[in-house]
Order: C-alpha cells, then structure tokens, then sequence
C-alpha cells in the first residue's frame, strides 16, 4: 500500500499559523459509510479541531464532516467525536509528551490513502505573538527578494 495514491480532502491552514509542529503522524480514523461518502464530497472542516487521549485512546473532537445528502437515518451528528486508529505504543509516546512537555495535538489534514482515510495529526507547541511576527517578517522579507530578481530578469 505505500504506492498507493494519496489524494488530499482537506487541510488545517491555521495549524500552521498558531503552532509549531515538531513531529506528525499518520492515523485511521473511525468513521461509518455516510461519513466516508460525504468526504468523498469534500464536506469535511477541520478547523477548530483537536486530538485528546483518554483511557489508552485517541480521540478527535471537533472535526465537522457533513451529513450525507441522501443518507437519511444512516447520518449521524456531524460533530460527534471519532476515534483515531493509532498503535497502543505510539498513543503512550503522544500521551507522555502531551502531558510533560505541555504540547497539543492537532488534525493537519485528512486524506485519502487508496481507499482508506486518513488523518495527519501534528504533536504541536503553541506560538507566542512574537513567532507569529517573525513569521511574517520572514515572508515579507523572502517576498522582496523575489521581486527583486524580477525586476532585475526584465
């Protein structure tokens, strides 16, 4: 399955910019039909997502996957929680570091994997206001540049 196509669904812009993200991982999730055919539609937000690991589980609350157009009783809450499919090993190393180091995981982005869903979850360090404006500095300053050399090619 590694040659297998991965076709994105959606991503966590945000993430990006409110966190950093030291590590990522790549997790099942546990979803019924109506679920998968509406993200096969793109009706799928991940935006105020976040992971929780409770009882040697892992869970992802917040994740909005729209109910199925003609799914009738077979829907179920958009917003309910689902769980994540992860080795047990790799759940306690994520829990270990959530809990001493103060870190948060985070859905980066959901995927297709073949025919199997997948969600990208990120073990992420909050940023100060400071890192944000550096950020941007660095962006402005590489946006320059790039002028620069356009201006220059003409």
């Amino acid at each position: 399955m590694d040659n297998a196509a991965i076709k994105t669904i959606a991503e966590n812009r945000k993430v990006r910019h409110e966190y950093f993200i030291l590590e990522s991982f790549e997790a099942g999730i546990e979803l019924v039909g109506t679920e998968v055919k509406s993200i096969r539609n793109g009706g799928v937000n991940l935006k105020d997502s976040w992971c929780i690991i409770e009882d040697g589980e892992i869970f992802v609350n917040g994740m909005h996957i729209s109910p199925y157009d003609h799914g009738n009783v077979f829907n179920r809450d958009p917003l309910r929680v689902r769980k994540l499919l992860l080795h047990k090993k790799q759940i306690m190393q994520l829990f270990g570091k959530v809990k001493q180091e103060g870190l948060t995981l985070i859905p980066v982005s959901i995927y297709f994997k073949g025919s199997m869903v997948k969600v990208q979850v990120g073990l992420c360090k909050g940023k100060k206001l400071h890192d944000k404006r550096e950020d941007m500095a660095a962006k402005a300053a590489k946006r320059d540049i790039e002028r620069a050399v356009k201006v220059q090619n003409r």
